[in-house]
């Protein structure tokens, strides 16, 4: 059975909130933990809470103070080139949205012509035989089907 859909907003009840904190903590922890073990990759965690006075810090000050020397000495176009925040993310998104919804435009005005052509030849009279550029559509439309038929025929 699927888990319900988790409404993200802030808990209003504090020990609930707190009790969330501590578990969500340990699952990251523990996914961090899992990651580097298995992928052989260096990793750190700094976790700023209101309910403690210093941060947790995973695996260990020392050693996530070797990850981010090491992360800070790498050039900055080799360490921004996998970053990104949130606008970043909503630019990446909204262009890859846009290309697909070209592509689905494309298509659908394809698909038109291909009907209004169908139904030319079927005998109904849905083409308006004043409009230049419906014709040149309907024209460039049986270009295309000749084009595709010869090339079947040849093959």
């Amino acid at each position: 059975m699927g888990r319900k859909a988790t409404v993200y907003e802030l808990i209003s009840n504090e020990y609930a909130r707190k009790a969330t904190l501590k578990k969500r903590k340990a699952g990251l922890l523990k996914k961090l933990s899992e990651l580097t073990t298995l992928c052989g990759v260096a990793a750190c965690a700094i976790i700023f809470s209101s309910y403690d006075a210093q941060p947790d810090v995973w695996p260990s000050k020392a050693e996530a103070c070797q990850v981010l020397k090491k992360f800070k000495s790498s050039p900055a176009q080799q360490r921004g080139k996998n970053m990104m925040d949130q606008t970043v993310l909503l630019k990446r998104s909204i262009l890859q949205l846009n290309g697909r919804l070209e592509k689905r435009q494309r298509k659908n005005r394809e698909l038109e012509k291909e009907l209004a052509l169908a139904e030319t030849m079927a005998g109904g009279n849905n083409c308006d035989w004043n409009n230049l550029e419906q014709l040149k559509e309907l024209d460039y439309q049986l270009q295309e089907n000749i084009k595709l038929i010869t090339n079947k025929i040849k093959g």
